[in-house]
């Protein structure tokens, strides 16, 4: 009994730690729910990067601080015991003398790593670690892989046809006729994945092809970094991807230079893009990325195994003949169904691997 209560409060701290996502990157999403006699008295979340931690916003929402006194804490990660932006939140909970911590993950940011723990039972609290853990894993992958492979966590996303296709052949393609693969309701869909992650990624080919803006127009949200690479002069500059209205890499092999809102940045390696773009991506701390296309793109992050998820549109449309869709030899672990339309979800380990 007692584990499934300690499940449901943990269940509840993943719930409202996901409302900071798209918020609170480079560091993890954190939710805290303060139990007394059975009851909430008080609960929070990590809501921006460089405000109050999740614990500080749920000890701050508790109306009866004597309470406290007899109290559970349950965090979806293990407490902070630093000086970085904010606090340490050790020093909270032992100055409030909350006597019981309950906590999904050890962090395995270098400056914690069970020092919050012993910080908190060398004060005399009793800790319970590994509540839900995978389930607290999961909520932040991006945070751990970017802490522990030294790269963004990398989502691979297209969209395709019942027949398998990307695009419809060209000799198909009627004039004035849309060969959109999705439903409209999968557009909101993709832009909320947008404003989640830090940043978005699609090859020359695609910008000069078909132009995207690569924002956030359904919904709302904040715009990703918009990141390509050209292994060539660029041609010209009139598409929306130079237009400087959001944060743009422009990674090539000609020059270092910055432009309003796009940073140019030199390759020195260009056959080896990938490695050196993810490794330039995990200094100025940018956590996770959705590769977007085209197929060539997509098949060279495969094919180098330089993914953690993939997220398939399944449009109900056959085009009969055109560009196939990349494939990989992955089940997916759930598939969801927007209308007439499927979301084929598939992760390379979703398993526990701190």
């Amino acid at each position: 009994m007692l584990n499934s209560i300690d499940n449901k409060y943990m269940q509840r701290c993943i719930d409202i730690a996901k409302h900071g996502k798209g918020n609170v990157a480079p560091n993890p999403l954190v939710g805290c729910v303060i139990v007394h006699d059975g009851t909430i008295i008080g609960e929070g979340f990590h809501a921006c990067y460089g405000n109050s931690h999740a614990e500080v916003n749920a000890i701050q929402s508790v109306k009866d601080k004597s309470l406290l006194l007899s109290s559970t804490l349950y965090v979806n990660l293990e407490p902070c015991c630093h000086q970085g932006k904010t606090p340490p939140c050790t020093d909270l909970i032992l100055q409030h003398k909350i006597p019981t911590i309950v906590v999904g993950n050890i962090d395995v940011n270098p400056k914690v790593a069970t020092k919050g723990i012993e910080i908190l039972k060398s004060n005399g609290c009793e800790v319970k670690t590994g509540v839900l853990e995978n389930e607290c894993y999961q909520l932040n992958k991006r945070y751990f892989t970017f802490l522990q492979q030294h790269r963004p966590y990398i989502i691979l996303k297209w969209a395709q046809t019942l027949d398998g296709f990307m695009d419809i052949d060209v000799s198909l393609k009627e004039k004035g006729e849309s060969y959109w693969i999705t439903n409209e309701a999968l557009k909101y869909k993709v832009h909320k994945w947008r404003a989640e992650e830090d940043a978005i990624y699609v090859g020359a080919n695609t910008v000069y092809n078909d132009n995207p803006q690569l924002n956030i127009r359904y919904g709302s949200g904040k715009n990703p970094i918009r990141i390509s690479f050209f292994n060539e002069k660029i041609k010209n500059t009139l598409y929306h991807f130079f237009d400087n209205k959001q944060p743009t890499i422009i990674f090539n092999t000609l020059y270092d230079k910055k432009d309003g809102n796009v940073q140019y940045v030199k390759l020195s390696n260009p056959a080896n893009y990938i490695e050196e773009m993810l490794h330039y991506l995990y200094e100025i701390k940018c956590q996770s990325i959705i590769i977007e296309g085209g197929k060539k793109t997509l098949e060279k992050f495969i094919l180098k195994n330089s993914w953690d998820e993939a997220r398939i549109l399944i449009g109900n449309k056959v085009f009969g003949k055109g560009l196939s869709a990349p494939s990989i030899p992955f089940s997916p672990h759930k598939i969801e169904t927007i209308e007439d339309d499927k979301i084929l979800h598939i992760q390379k380990c979703d398993k526990l691997h701190l």
